[in-house]
């Protein structure tokens, strides 16, 4: 390999650029700097290739950026490869060299908050996509039960619900003890340490029993849900399902939106008993309340079964949320590990988001029909 060289011939009417050696990444060494200084404000009017030997697109860069004109395509007769490599980095050269200069940081901003809002449309736009074909699915699986795949049903059921269990109570028990705490702490202040029972059994029942087991569920299955379909498409087993002729929504959405939908309220339910007895151990333990006071309390308040039924009808629609935006999330998983993280992360932004947004919903529904 011989290393690149020049030699200018500018006696006659023209100027002649004579390239020698290997003109690659290579070979160039300082040789650019110094091209740059020879034909500063000079124009190149031909080029002799007869010593030429391997040319590549840095050296097609060096002359580029060397000369003050634009070499026609018959300068590169001897080599017509190399021409077509001076002519693509040129054209590359040029089209960077006339782009528009950066935008004042407003409009950049201003650009930004416009991409994030087409982005929302967007996922707006997709997501009520994914709902219609969810629809169909189910539907369909209604009209043909006999096609409906149990073992997935009652394995996802397991998986998303009777194996979350311990963390709900836990957590519930906590929250119900905390409640209790403040109650306590509050209320006895004023005399009326007995209406801790009422402030711990109305919070749990009616809001943080089914708003923190949705919580949990999103964090916990709607990541998986996401993550499980996710790697399911980039290893292309969704498209292999296609081709055989399995609707990915029968195999992968249904059993997953069925579990949600027969989980969540048990484990809501589980999680009002956690409650409820974290409030009582605090009361007893701190206001000298025993557990059939506690009990007897909650019987005799007549709104108590409105506050349970209040509860308890969120949790079939939190399901749906969180169940729909998980498998839909999975769905949209490219081909790449970067896709699945942001999409995993996306599902329960998006999941625990819509859960605080529907509960601040219902509770605007049920004060209009005083509930």
């Amino acid at each position: 390999m011989a290393a690149a060289d020049f030699q200018i011939e500018d006696g006659g009417p023209e100027l002649i650029l004579r390239l020698t050696g290997d003109w690659t990444a290579t070979e160039l060494g300082r040789i650019s700097s110094r091209l740059d200084s020879q034909l500063h404000e000079r124009r190149v009017d031909a080029v002799d290739l007869t010593d030429l030997g391997r040319f590549d697109t840095a050296g097609a860069l060096a002359i580029v950026q060397a000369a003050n004109c634009v070499l026609p395509q018959s300068a590169w007769a001897q080599r017509p490869e190399a021409g077509r490599t001076y002519a693509m980095v040129e054209k590359l050269e040029r089209e960077s060299a006339g782009q528009q200069p950066r935008s004042p940081g407003w409009i950049r901003s201003f650009a930004k908050v416009g991409r994030g809002v087409q982005d929302i449309a967007d996922e707006a736009t997709l997501s009520m996509a994914f709902l219609g074909r969810l629809v169909v699915a189910v539907g369909a699986a209604l009209r043909h039960p006999s096609r409906i795949r149990w073992a997935a049903w009652f394995s996802q059921a397991e998986r998303s619900g009777l194996d979350a269990i311990p963390i709900i109570a836990t957590t519930n028990f906590f929250i119900g003890a905390v409640i209790a705490f403040l109650g306590a702490n509050l209320l006895t202040q004023f005399g009326a340490g007995v209406f801790t029972v009422q402030l711990v059994a109305v919070s749990v029942l009616r809001e943080f029993a089914v708003v923190i087991t949705s919580v949990l569920l999103a964090g916990r299955s709607s990541s998986s849900f996401a993550a499980e379909i996710g790697s399911m498409r980039m290893n292309q087993e969704v498209d292999a399902m296609r081709v055989m002729g399995v609707n990915p929504f029968q195999a992968l959405v249904i059993p997953r939106l069925a579990a949600m939908l027969l989980m969540l309220p048990l484990l809501t339910f589980i999680g009002i008993i956690s409650g409820l007895f974290g409030g009582l151990l605090v009361t007893w333990s701190q206001l000298s309340y025993g557990p059939s006071f506690f009990i007897q309390r909650i019987s005799e308040d007549p709104n108590m079964g409105t506050h349970l039924m209040v509860g308890l009808i969120k949790a079939p629609v939190f399901a749906v949320v969180i169940a729909a935006i998980g498998c839909r999330q999975g769905m949209a998983v490219a081909g790449d590990v970067e896709s699945l993280g942001r999409r995993v992360t996306a599902a329960v932004v998006q999941a625990i988001f819509a859960i605080i947004l529907l509960d601040a919903v219902f509770a605007l529904i049920f004060l209009e029909l005083d509930l």
